[in-house]
């Protein structure tokens, strides 16, 4: 194996990966302020990468069949989390395809892709109904032959959320917008993936989909909470097919769904939330994962989680 002099903030990045390092002293053991070489023993593919180093959450993408881009299914992608990631995975080198109710700001998203060099299609459509979703899926499959990658992430909440004022149809709206779409989703696509021997989903759930919190209200942390279970259940009987799912759960994310909320936040208070290009980092770690490997879970919050900060602030 050559050997390479690397500086000491490679070194954490090699010992992860059991590199064998044998730190090599100045004479007379000093380094007079200096920070210490070290000389690795490293295989020579590890010797490019460290001079080429690739970001820490994603990973180039690895062609398919035939060299073709992998395909990518991103849901609610006019805005918010699902802009974020359509936009970093097609960065990636993946295909998008774009689905939401309103046309508009798919075909923004979309113009914004192929100017950078990538690829992108528009499907419109609601997704709470299973035939607009079944559409879609027959143009990925007549148009594409495949789908690699699913990122469910259409969802919404309510104003008129909490038990005293939600009405059937707001929870009509809440389990369609946010449990129906997901389930849809994942069916529709299960028969493409096994035939073509695996494929990846990530779900964006919650927060709300793990800890019950009147903030959310019952539909959606209902709702939210059906979306993980339905995640898990999809790794339980599909694993021998090679598909793996993630449901994706984030606190307080700067999204267009705060403005929802009854108490309107400043923009300072979303500053210090989540951000969509967070979330669609995290989505691009996940999907960058060898096909061995599946991540069943996340759970991203901000530092200053405006939850504890209360829980802090109440008497015990």
């Amino acid at each position: 194996m050559p050997a390479r002099t690397v500086s000491a903030l490679d070194l954490g990045e090699l010992a992860q990966n059991s590199y064998q390092v044998q730190e090599i002293l100045s004479p007379g053991g000093e380094f007079e302020g200096q920070r210490p070489s070290m000389e690795v023993s490293v295989p020579t593919p590890l010797t490019a990468a460290l001079s080429n180093p690739i970001p820490l959450l994603h990973s180039p993408l690895t062609k398919g069949e035939n060299d073709m881009s992998k395909i990518a299914w991103v849901t609610g992608a006019g805005t918010g989390i699902g802009e974020a990631a359509a936009i970093g995975l097609a960065q990636d080198g993946y295909t998008i395809v774009l689905t939401g109710r309103r046309r508009e700001p798919l075909e923004d998203v979309a113009a914004r892709i192929t100017a950078a060099g990538g690829e992108a299609v528009v499907e419109t459509g609601d997704l709470g109904k299973a035939a607009d979703v079944q559409r879609i899926v027959d143009a990925i499959q007549a148009r594409f032959g495949r789908l690699d990658l699913l990122v469910s992430n259409a969802g919404l909440n309510i104003v008129e959320r909490d038990w005293k004022r939600i009405s059937p149809e707001g929870i009509e709206t809440l389990i369609n917008g946010n449990l129906f779409s997901a389930f849809y989703c994942a069916r529709a696509v299960l028969p493409m993936m096994r035939a073509q021997g695996g494929g990846q989903m990530i779900h964006t759930a919650s927060m709300a989909g793990r800890f019950v919190s009147p903030m959310s209200g019952p539909g959606y942390a209902a709702s939210k909470h059906a979306v993980v279970a339905m995640s898990h259940s999809i790794n339980m009987e599909e694993c021998g097919n090679g598909i793996r799912s993630t449901s994706l759960c984030p606190g307080e994310v700067n999204t267009p769904i705060l403005d929802k909320r009854p108490n309107k936040l400043t923009p300072e208070q979303r500053a210090e939330m989540v951000q969509p290009e967070d979330c669609a980092n995290m989505i691009r770690y996940i999907a960058a994962q060898p096909p061995h490997v599946c991540i069943n879970e996340v759970l991203i919050t901000p530092t200053r989680n405006r939850g504890y900060l209360a829980a802090q602030a109440r008497p015990l």
